[in-house]
């Protein structure tokens, strides 16, 4: 039984808008729409990491099927589903009666009581993909041909043909295809090769129009594997960056190997699933080899921040203890001047540094480490020098500003051109966000960082002082920044922004009882949606209630309405501890987060969305699958028993 069945009737919509995503554990993936239509310059059954898990190439963008019945060559039947400027051509939708994901995507088509199952398969850790057809012909004659449609580049950009020389060998069992260093190698037993060189000018990808990006493509296809079969075959396509020697029955147990686990319940299997396509295995031959976790599908890499938030759902509720350390020992190399770092590059692998609450996310993350796991030989050698070194640099100062204030104990960062927490969205030279001084979230889990340390004399101070600088009523809760100190005063943003909740949420909180429960309020009151946290309440001038258009507007709307689903962790977490985890708040909390749960059949089958538009009916945007949306989800769901 698969975890994700959908009965498609021959339909296009919604199933057009419905994605699916297969990972390779490198940071390499397979990912179209369950119609498979390509609607992203993303999509594409294979996307190499090549120096995982970045450097990420589309090679293979799809394939063009086509069914000859009885000799009529006049009627060919098409599988495929692909989307022009001005229409969708062939409609292989037609055909598609059902389509399934588990350890393969699946498609089952019925062409004229011809009945045609197409499975794709990603092996774990290898940049290959297979697709497998299984063709019942009823006893008709049938010739079954699959064209390859190549792009051969970088997966951020788009192929366009002219001025790009693609060059091609078939020698009988492999097509090997080339252009500008890289290669697509094909593997295929039995079949006749044709040879016909074309391109497909101007597929059209709408998601990229929605973007504001270029949202058009030409795709290269060297010719056609052709069979004939009458019966019952099975045909399967192999397709690397290497030569590709797999055996399809032996890939789906090494999947099945790596996504092995217990789950109490089927959402909460669910969700195992879906936490295990961001953990991937870092090769790269400049830094230390081991587990890390890719922020978000398609596009995101590795960033320091998203780690340490997702680590605890990804890797300690689902009992990973193992990659766990691998994680937070790898970071802890690269503790610089008390800063871990927000991301490597997509291209050099080399680290950026600008951020300030990674390094404070890596406390919070390596401390329940501690408390979940017990490993106390890799938290002392290992982790607490790492916390310390971060501790210590705060305190004295390091890059951007980051530098404790002696006077009240708080911690001041950043100036009007940087965007160094979270809401870290920039465009053109503009920080829509930039937060400089003191901010509310990353001085909570400075206090809480410092109690965890044992910093007992230091943290009283910053506790007297976050309720003088930050506190506003029980109406409005806490400022989202201050500036200025308790002798001088403070001038206070008073924004309403999800990042006071975790003022109430983290395990050590500066208030109290009473103001956690007015935090809660507040934020319920004014950013609750069903699923997750607005980052702005609607009442402001700068609120954006929609996420579209090019990048400049996208990103002026990111933080300034745009919901997050991470953000239902925090809230849940406050909201259960201000009702004493009272069976009623258990409850309500259930039904808060139901919604995010179910998403994972609404949008990126299995998992969950990025973010979502402010203004109803919340619209899923960004990336289709997000490590701390689903960590988040995940965590909850566990300590709910959902």
């Amino acid at each position: 039984m698969s975890l994700y069945s959908l009965d498609t009737h021959g339909q296009l919509e919604p199933f057009m808008q419905r994605e699916w995503l297969l990972t390779n554990g490198l940071g390499g993936y397979a990912s179209s729409t369950v119609v498979g239509c390509n609607i992203r310059k993303y999509h594409g059954l294979l996307v190499a990491a090549t120096v995982p898990p970045v450097g990420r190439m589309m090679t293979l963008s799809r394939l063009g099927e086509q069914l000859i019945i009885d000799g009529d060559t006049k009627t060919p039947h098409e599988l495929a589903v692909n989307q022009f400027r001005d229409n969708v051509h062939p409609h292989g939708e037609r055909y598609l009666r059902r389509f399934d994901l588990e350890d393969t995507a699946k498609w089952m088509f019925d062409v004229s009581g011809v009945k045609v199952t197409k499975e794709v398969l990603v092996p774990w850790l290898r940049n290959a993909v297979g697709v497998r057809y299984t063709i019942d012909t009823g006893g008709r004659d049938v010739e079954f041909r699959v064209a390859p449609f190549f792009a051969m580049r970088d997966f951020h950009s788009t192929r366009h043909a002219a001025g790009y020389d693609f060059t091609f060998v078939h020698d009988g069992l492999y097509l090997n295809v080339n252009v500008e260093g890289l290669a697509a190698i094909m593997r295929v037993e039995g079949a006749t090769w044709v040879k016909e060189p074309s391109w497909w000018y101007g597929h059209v990808y709408p998601i990229e129009s929605d973007r504001g990006q270029d949202d058009s493509e030409d795709l290269f296809t060297p010719g056609r594997f052709t069979w004939r079969v009458k019966g019952t075959a099975t045909l399967t396509l192999w397709t690397g960056i290497e030569p590709p020697k797999l055996d399809w029955d032996a890939e789906i147990v090494r999947r099945r190997k790596a996504f092995a686990e217990t789950a109490p319940s089927t959402t909460t299997r669910k969700l195992f699933r879906a936490a295990n396509d961001f953990v991937v295995t870092r090769t790269a031959a400049n830094l230390d080899h081991g587990h890390t976790i890719i922020a978000g599908y398609p596009w995101f890499a590795d960033w320091g921040r998203d780690t340490f938030i997702s680590l605890p759902g990804l890797l300690l509720t689902t009992g990973k203890f193992d990659r766990a350390k691998e994680v937070l020992s790898v970071f802890a190399k690269y503790v610089s001047q008390g800063m871990i770092p927000n991301r490597f590059d997509d291209y050099t692998n080399e680290p950026s540094y600008n951020t300030v609450d990674a390094s404070l996310w890596f406390i919070h993350a390596a401390f329940e480490y501690l408390r979940v796991s017990k490993d106390k030989k890799t938290f002392d050698s290992v982790l607490k020098p790492a916390c310390k070194q971060i501790i210590d640099g705060y305190r004295r100062g390091t890059r951007f500003g980051i530098k404790m204030d002696e006077s009240d104990g708080l911690i001041a960062q950043g100036d009007e051109q940087t965007q160094l927490t979270w809401m870290d969205a920039k465009c053109n030279g503009v920080a829509f966000t930039p937060r400089q001084g003191k901010p509310v979230e990353i001085n909570a889990l400075w206090y809480h960082a410092l109690v965890l340390m044992g910093e007992s004399k230091l943290a009283t101070k910053v506790k007297e002082s976050f309720t003088k600088a930050f506190w506003i009523s029980p109406f409005r809760g806490l400022a989202d920044v201050v500036n200025g100190d308790a002798q001088r005063g403070y001038d206070r943003d008073n924004s309403i922004r999800p990042n006071q909740i975790f003022a109430a949420s983290l395990p050590n909180s500066p208030l109290t009882k009473e103001q956690q429960s007015a935090v809660v309020e507040v934020v319920k009151r004014e950013l609750l949606t069903p699923v997750g946290l607005r980052t702005l309440a609607k009442s402001d001038a700068k609120y954006k209630g929609r996420y579209m258009g090019p990048q400049f507007q996208r990103d002026a709307a990111y933080h300034n309405g745009a919901v997050w689903p991470w953000l239902i962790g925090g809230f849940l977490e406050a909201y259960l501890r201000v009702n004493n985890q009272s069976e009623d708040a258990r409850g309500q909390a259930r039904r808060w987060l139901s919604p995010l749960v179910d998403h994972l059949e609404e949008a990126c089958l299995g998992s969950i969305s990025e973010i979502f538009e402010a203004d109803e009916p919340h619209r899923p945007v960004g990336c289709c699958a997000q490590a701390w949306s689903v960590a988040e989800v995940l965590r909850l769901a566990v300590e709910l028993g959902m």
